[in-house]
């Protein structure tokens, strides 16, 4: 009888018995504690993509984890049939915190995109007055909204859209960081919406050039254009301020969130707005079985209340300096560039080898630091916000051996 490891018989059972729409580094996790996670074998790793930066304040905090089963064990969901008492207490917290007057709560991320261009599109009915089955979104290329039907269908990325169609019309595509182009759109009168996020994530952390999202909005108001700020990846502390938007300054009309906003527990997401557009929506129009469950309430109270708490949002601003610094300071020749924001950067690579990513992925596996690449060439780094000075330290020690043995 042939001996298998554990790794390699989770693996295979994922094979035979799941779809094949991932193709995640071969290691299977058992366990995780703030920035490590442990595999089946016992070996442990930093995790520097925290669940695509849904895992903001740490694997398993222990607050979240509290209140998790305190509520889990008295209610976890009535439907939005029923009133709940955690609801309100959840929707007072979140208007307060960003300062909007109403919130709708959904569950995944590309649900809570998928509502914001649904109120966008009654609000240019409603308010703006376009005409019928005519309303019209500029999204930007190389954009990461979801995988849902409506948002391939503005995606730039093949392998999200192809074989997929028909496709949902009324979507403008145009350069991201790209004012003239943004300005010209807007002269398009049945423009209700520009959809952003504030740096493009999957695309390979894309940062815009410092002001445009500012005059973006600037732009968005002459025009009576909402701007939505997709702030599910960048939001809640990930690039040194509670929002990515907040370094400029920029309000958006409609708020989107999502991953962290659980801290990694369950999935919970929202549209913040105010009354003029999220009540355009009437009863019976929108909603999700799962939207507003009590567990989800409290845990996304208490997610929000840690990250100030503790203070991860500024330990996001030193430790993103420090992790950057560390890497430069590698000299590797397969660098091409560093970038990023607060504790969001990746390493674009330099080097002939298509795989070059994927392998030096691998590499940092084998040394204990687990990452993934995006778009061939750019592996994202992101750890939880509360690593520590001499963990990034270590991190970059096992990137430049990894770099090296490659």
């Amino acid at each position: 009888m042939n001996l298998i490891s554990k790794t390699e018989y989770h693996i295979g059972l994922e094979e035979k018995y799941g779809a094949h729409n991932y193709h995640p580094l071969p290691v299977v996790l058992s366990r995780g504690r703030g920035v490590e996670v442990w595999d089946v074998e016992g070996k442990s790793y930093f995790d520097f993509l925290s669940g695509y930066s849904a895992v903001n304040q740490g694997h398993c905090h222990p607050r979240i984890i509290s209140v998790l089963q305190e509520q889990a064990a008295k209610l976890t969901l009535t439907s939005r049939a029923f009133h709940n008492d955690q609801l309100g207490e959840y929707e007072k917290f979140m208007t307060e915190k960003f300062g909007y007057e109403k919130l709708l709560p959904m569950n995944t991320g590309v649900e809570a995109v998928e509502t914001a261009i649904k109120l966008a599109r009654r609000w240019g009915y409603a308010i703006k007055k376009i005409r019928e089955n005519q309303a019209k979104i500029i999204v930007c290329s190389q954009n990461f909204h979801g995988r849902t039907s409506t948002v391939i269908s503005f995606s730039s990325d093949p392998s999200s859209y192809e074989n997929f169609g028909p496709f949902m019309p009324g979507f403008i595509s145009i350069p991201f960081n790209d004012l003239p182009a943004l300005e010209k759109a807007l002269q398009d009168p049945q423009v209700a919406a520009f959809l952003v996020e504030p740096i493009q994530g999957e695309a390979g952390v894309v940062v815009p050039d410092e002001g445009y999202l500012a005059q973006a909005k600037e732009y968005c108001t002459a025009a009576n254009v909402l701007f939505i700020g997709d702030e599910i990846q960048t939001g809640l502390g990930r690039t040194g301020r509670m929002l990515c938007l907040d370094h400029e300054k920029v309000r958006p009309d409609i708020l989107i969130l999502g991953k962290a906003l659980s801290g990694g527990t369950l999935p919970v997401s929202a549209v913040l707005a105010d009354d003029e557009i999220m009540l355009t929506i009437k009863p019976g129009e929108h909603g999700s079985t799962y939207g507003g469950n009590p567990l989800a309430c409290r845990v996304a109270i208490e997610s929000i209340r840690i990250l100030e708490e503790e203070n991860m949002v500024e330990n996001a601003v030193m430790m993103g300096d420090l992790l950057r610094s560390e890497i430069m300071a590698l000299k590797s020749p397969l660098i091409e560039l560093v970038r990023g924001k607060g504790l969001l950067n990746a390493i674009v690579i330099r080097h002939s080898d298509p795989e070059a990513a994927w392998k030096i992925c691998m590499a940092m596996k084998e040394l204990g630091l687990l990452a993934k690449p995006t778009h061939g060439d750019k592996i994202r780094l992101a750890p939880p916000l509360l690593i520590s000075a001499q963990q990034v330290k270590e991190a970059a020690g096992i990137i430049g051996r990894s770099l090296a043995a490659f």
